[in-house]
């Protein structure tokens, strides 16, 4: 009798149960324009044909380029990047913040709470234009501070600007990096391997140096290295050293910084469609075809990295220090 009962009970709770999720769930099965709305906004995109792949059209620019000159024009973020508050109340110094990743960075630093001071090349005033627009229309701190990196009193001048203009400093981003082909290391002079060296090597330990008096526990510095670092191309001795030497000196630098509390981090992009490649930093054929070396056939855009670099920055990161976070679309390492 007991045993009858139990059934008769156990049966009536699942009963009601249905009938409580079947109302539950009435509404929103029965209404056409929500669940369309709710497949469609989770669909993934096919990586592959994402963004345009190549053929590229032929097109050269003076070092170091503009972002409004080229063609496709990269996408940044500008109208993509959607973000949600991770870096509300941070202050930001991003090198080569006009283009390529740093001007991704910034939009999505700007979108994420964050206020943004980047520093940029004198005839890049065009495009760092634009980006200052961006921050500001995210009612964020945007402060533009061009000048050469190359010299060490400018470097210690542009973080105390930044200091000052942003009332701290709490995210340091060496991203500006020079890159120009040469088919022999007998086409390199000495002015040019000068210049390279002094643009990704000295600028980041004249930055950092200068940035770590203001640097508190829970700060955070991003390197940008490369997929050169690992896997080397014969036509950028220079540049590919350069970025070995960033991958190390952040491996370095985070055992050196951690018992401070303050994380160093890197991002090594693949092949990414940026300015660098049309100034000089590929040959006319190699940009023509640039990227479909890669599993996804393509090059990458700078807004594929951005949410990357807000990640190595955010709180919930807080445990990875001296790690290289790779986006190059298959190929290479990390």
């Amino acid at each position: 009798m007991d045993n009858k009962n139990n059934i008769s009970r156990r049966s009536a709770i699942t009963g009601m149960g249905a009938i409580c999720l079947t109302t539950a769930f009435t509404p929103v099965l029965g209404s056409e324009s929500v669940i369309d709305e709710r497949l469609y906004a989770s669909l993934p995109e096919d990586p592959k044909t994402k963004y345009p792949r190549p053929p590229f059209k032929e097109q050269k620019q003076p070092w170091p380029g503009l972002v409004s000159k080229m063609d496709p024009r990269p996408d940044h973020g500008e109208k993509s990047y959607k973000g949600s508050g991770r870096l509300k109340g941070r202050k930001a110094l991003i090198t080569g913040g006009d283009s390529g990743m740093g001007r991704a960075a910034a939009i999505a630093y700007a979108r994420e709470g964050a206020d943004v001071a980047i520093n940029y090349y004198p005839t890049e005033e065009e495009d760092a234009k634009e980006v200052i627009q961006l921050i500001k229309a995210e009612g964020r701190k945007a402060i533009a501070i061009p000048g050469d990196l190359r010299d060490e009193n400018f470097c210690k001048t542009l973080v105390d600007q930044a200091v000052k203009a942003l009332g701290g400093l709490d995210i340091v981003i060496n991203n500006a990096a020079r890159q120009q082909t040469h088919e022999s290391i007998l086409d390199i002079s000495t002015e040019d391997f000068d210049a390279t060296m002094k643009t990704n090597i000295y600028a980041p330990f004249w930055i950092i140096k200068a940035a770590l008096p203001h640097l508190k526990p829970g700060s955070s510095i991003i390197g940008t290295s490369s997929v050169q670092a690992y896997a080397p191309t014969e036509d950028l001795y220079d540049y590919a050293q350069t970025k070995a030497a960033t991958t190390n000196y952040i491996k370095s630098l985070a055992k050196q910084l951690a018992p401070k509390g303050i994380r160093v981090n890197g991002v090594a992009p693949g092949p990414v469609w940026t300015p660098l490649q049309v100034s000089g930093g590929a040959t006319m054929e190699k940009l023509k075809q640039f990227g479909s070396q890669t599993p996804l056939g393509r090059p990458g855009q700078p807004v594929e990295l951005a949410s990357i670099y807000v990640q190595l920055a955010a709180e919930d990161a807080s445990y990875a220090t001296g790690q290289i976070y790779g986006s190059s679309g298959g190929e290479g390492n990390p």
